[in-house]
């Protein structure tokens, strides 16, 4: 079968499909054949070595988490999912970048049919990640979020995560993303110089903040908007969690079958929108990760191996 594979840290140019051996699935696994795996900003991080001391790579080192498929072989010890089923995953191997993979059970939902390949197979790491950090905020109805990077892949879903929670939701993005903000009921504010006088401007007070993008926007919410450091959830600098008092709640939070089968349900009744950018070949592997590295990217890109 054909995986991506890299062999040492670098740009997306390390990336290549190679063939590999097709796996196995052990006690508890299933193997599925992906039809959809999407691509997160984490994993070019580690690709390029800059989260060596917290995810190391081992090489030759496979990627991706989230998938999406049909399940090929179950193994020994595996029940209430069979040959032929359609299911939404993820992995903690790094290895969903591949036309079969092998999943924990557990880790499996049923794909409902109302849900597309490449909303399914992008869904599990921003997921998670936004129902992590709208937990970790604790919302309440009345409340105020702000959320930065409201148009890419984790603050999309969790500004309608923080809408269905009964709070008011600011979101911060390029002013192309909002016209499509504010059709899912989100206050649109543009970021940059000025952002928290604008922010002021569009609600009286702010009682959460999250953080997607890194960057300032802890000590924007907790210096300038007066947040509660503990309603302050950042996905990206885990330093301002022993700094400041901030939490840092994200995907490893989340990661559960009941949230994927909560979050893909919304999905299906039209609840929750997941929006996908672009959707490239395997074999395009680089040109998709150099789409994700332009930025301004409006909710995920996914590979369709």
């Amino acid at each position: 079968m054909k995986a991506v594979r890299f062999d040492e840290y670098g740009p997306a140019d390390v990336l290549k499909v190679a063939d590999v051996p097709r796996p196995v699935p052990g006690s508890g696994e299933v193997l599925v054949r992906v039809k959809a795996a999407g691509i997160n900003p984490g994993e070019a991080k580690i690709r390029q070595g800059m989260l060596h001391s917290r995810w190391p790579a081992t090489f030759p080192s496979g990627e991706g988490s989230d998938l999406a498929g049909v399940v090929e072989q179950v193994g020994p010890g595996v029940t209430g999912v069979a040959a032929g089923e359609e299911v939404i995953g993820w992995v903690d191997t790094r290895s969903s970048h591949a036309e079969y993979v092998v999943v924990d059970a557990a880790n499996l939902t049923p794909k409902p049919t109302a849900v597309p390949w490449e909303v399914a197979g992008a869904l599990a790491v921003a997921g998670f990640t936004a129902w992590a950090a709208v937990r970790a905020v604790a919302l309440k109805a009345g409340d105020t979020l702000a959320v930065s990077g409201a148009a890419g892949g984790v603050g999309s879903i969790a500004v309608q995560l923080g809408s269905r929670a009964g709070a008011t939701v600011i979101g911060l993005a390029s002013e192309p993303n909002h016209a499509w903000l504010a059709a899912l009921g989100v206050v649109p504010v543009t970021y940059g110089d000025g952002v928290a006088a604008r922010i002021r401007s569009a609600a009286p007070r702010v009682d959460a903040f999250i953080d997607t993008q890194g960057g300032d926007y802890v000590e924007l919410a907790i210096d300038e908007l007066e947040v509660s450091p503990a309603r302050v959830d950042t996905i990206t600098r885990f330093d301002a969690v022993e700094t400041y008092g901030v939490k840092a709640e994200g995907n490893a939070a989340g990661a559960s079958a009941a949230v994927l089968a909560e979050l893909a349900g919304l999905i299906a009744a039209g609840e929750l929108e997941v929006p996908v950018a672009a959707t490239y070949p395997m074999a395009q592997v680089r040109d998709a990760y150099a789409h994700l590295a332009t930025g301004h990217v409006r909710g995920k890109i996914v590979l369709l191996p």
